[in-house]
């Protein structure tokens, strides 16, 4: 079991390690283009895999992790949820799924809130501040998801918002895991830069639907 484990986390830093480079091609070059889309393509695929092979890994006997396992489904959240969002250009879009996804963060967002507190008697401040920020999102999805004609105008910054989650998160994995920074700075200083950078983003949208 041990030797299998030892594969899963090597197939799970390759992959890792990948969706860092495709997500930064993704990041980097013209919204919209061939390379663009291609890159994101391999992105989320890529992301995908890794975030699976954590997820299994989290489960296998002596690498048994809750705390592996939410923060999975947290960065596995923001990933599909991105991607899934291209179908919402589409006025019939069938939104079954992405219900689904909604209710199974805000599920799991309340879980990263008071599982330690029920299990330690104390609050993890690191699935805290991410489960907040997952309770945020999911409820505003399900809200958004009663709302087509609207869900149609914001498709772009939902896109851009949720993917660029997924990209924190692959970010904020590959600093934890090789000790860049001390403490809790590695787990929030992605999410601060990235949230600065899809605020940029966010008004440069907001601008052209407004010219539109």
């Amino acid at each position: 079991m041990e030797n299998l484990a030892q594969i899963l986390i090597y197939i799970h830093a390759s992959f890792g390690g990948l969706a860092l480079l495709f997500g930064a091609i993704a990041l980097f070059s013209k919204k919209g283009s061939r390379v663009h889309k291609k890159s994101g393509i391999l992105f989320f695929y890529t992301m995908l895999v890794s975030a699976f092979m954590a997820l299994v890994i989290a489960n296998i006997p002596n690498h048994e992790s809750l705390f592996l396992i939410l923060i999975g489904i947290f960065s596995t959240y923001f990933l599909v949820g991105g991607y899934r969002c291209l179908n919402y250009k589409k006025k019939d879009s069938n939104l079954v799924i992405d219900k689904v996804i909604a209710w199974s963060m805000l599920v799991t967002a309340i879980g990263m809130i008071i599982i330690p507190i029920i299990l330690n008697k104390e609050i993890n401040i690191v699935l805290a501040v991410f489960g907040i920020v997952g309770l945020i999102f999911s409820i505003r999805d399900v809200s958004l998801y009663k709302k087509r004609d609207k869900l149609k105008k914001v498709w772009l910054k939902l896109h851009v918002g949720k993917m660029m989650g997924g990209y924190i998160s692959a970010v904020t994995a590959f600093m934890v895991v090789n000790e860049f920074l001390p403490g809790a700075y590695g787990w929030f200083l992605p999410g601060l830069i990235g949230g600065i950078y899809i605020s940029y983003w966010m008004r440069k949208i907001n601008k052209t639907l407004q010219v539109n």
